[in-house]
């Protein structure tokens, strides 16, 4: 995918786009960008989707704003995996946020796109105060030239798919209701870093990778499969949290696999969440901890029939 950061300067060539925050990348995201990639390819332009960092709502109230599902690098990579080849990072900003619509219209979609064709949700608002809408652009279009569609939203079983269904799911410890709103298990990426060593102690050693979320959208253990170690994803059992029982202060997500033994300190793995087992909890003592691990990874291994 080739990225752009910033609308200051222009695309080299114009383009067919799609634009939305994109947490998560969920199924009604996904079918956003797949309408968008048959545009593109009917009028043979590169199909580009642009997004915004920080999420508008970090920036205008951020202590109340939702757990991210996704950060950038893991929300490109799937909008790369739905059918978008090019994307256009617009740093959220008081600047950005002052734009007025028609601001936003002629500088970033005009000037900075070249916007040829548009597809957006049924729900986008843009522009200072929220101003702007499909009626809007489409009238904007009819005049600098470019041609606007709106999507309807995705609904599964009469529940319209979101962001905040998926962190609702997440939150309740509903991992298949998650993965049915994404279409996947709910996934983090990360790098192994080396770590206290303190699973080896307790006799399961573990794949530490140091999490940038905050806050965490769940915590707890759970069931999971991991991939980028090979040809296939490998079971386990992971902790997402702050390990309270061990006085932890920073997320990390400690993954410990089955029947595996190899050294795989900075390797890049995702790490699938397919079912929870229990919420994160404080132990009185090591053997308290060492017990529950134990029992954990059996509950691990029998969700797995391994």
């Amino acid at each position: 995918m080739r990225v752009f950061r910033g609308y200051s300067r222009s695309v080299p060539s114009p383009v067919v786009l799609a634009i939305g925050n994109f947490d998560g990348v969920h199924l009604g995201h996904a079918a956003l960008v797949r309408q968008l990639a048959e545009a593109a390819a009917r009028l043979q332009l590169a199909p580009t989707v642009l997004t915004f960092e920080p999420h508008p709502r970090e920036f205008f109230s951020p202590a109340s704003a939702p757990a991210r599902l996704t950060l950038l690098r893991e929300k490109l990579e799937l909008l790369a995996e739905s059918g978008a080849e090019q994307a256009m990072i617009c740093p959220f900003n008081a600047a950005f946020a002052a734009l007025s619509a028609d601001d936003f219209i002629e500088q970033v979609l005009v000037r900075g796109l070249k916007v040829k064709h548009l597809i957006i949700g049924d729900d986008f608002r843009f522009g200072s105060g929220r101003t702007g809408d499909f009626a809007l652009l489409r009238l904007a279009g009819e005049r600098l030239g470019f041609t606007v569609e709106a999507m309807q939203s995705v609904t599964i079983n009469g529940e319209r798919v979101s962001s905040s269904g998926v962190r609702r799911a997440l939150a309740s410890g509903d991992m298949e209701h998650a993965a049915l709103l994404l279409g996947r298990p709910y996934i983090i990426d990360g790098s192994v870093r080396h770590g206290e060593k303190i699973g080896r102690q307790l006799g399961f050693a573990t794949a530490n990778i140091r999490i940038r979320h905050n806050p965490l959208p769940m915590t707890g253990v759970f069931a999971v499969e991991v991939s980028g170690l090979g040809d296939k994803p490998r079971p386990g059992v992971a902790n997402l949290g702050i390990r309270p029982t061990l006085g932890g202060t920073r997320p990390l997500l400690e993954v410990h696999l089955f029947d595996f033994d190899r050294d795989i300190y900075g390797t890049h793995i995702s790490v699938r969440f397919v079912h929870k087992l229990r919420n994160e909890q404080r132990f009185s003592n090591f053997d308290a901890l060492k017990a529950q691990i134990a029992a954990d990874a059996a509950a691990a291994r029998a969700f797995f029939k391994l």
